[in-house]
């Protein structure tokens, strides 16, 4: 169930939605159905030298566990 950025076209609200399905959305302050879906934005990180994570710990070679080595899901 994707969540879809919208923009009212009767009353110009912006608001985000989870649409399931086939389920015709509607804007959640007037009722309308006339709306026009946005482009969602989403932010990345790439920090020279780095894996742009910032302080999140390394994932471990193994399992890949994002804990690290000492939350090996093989050991």
């Amino acid at each position: 169930m994707p969540i879809y950025e919208y923009v009212c076209k009767q009353c110009n609200k912006q608001f985000e939605l989870l649409v399931h399905g086939s389920t015709t959305p509607e804007c959640p302050s007037c009722k309308s159905k006339k709306l026009e879906k946005q482009l969602s934005v989403f932010a990345v990180s790439n920090s020279p030298g780095g894996s742009g994570g910032g302080d999140l710990p390394e994932a471990c070679r193994s399992c890949s566990n994002p804990g690290g080595p000492g939350a090996c899901g093989m050991r």
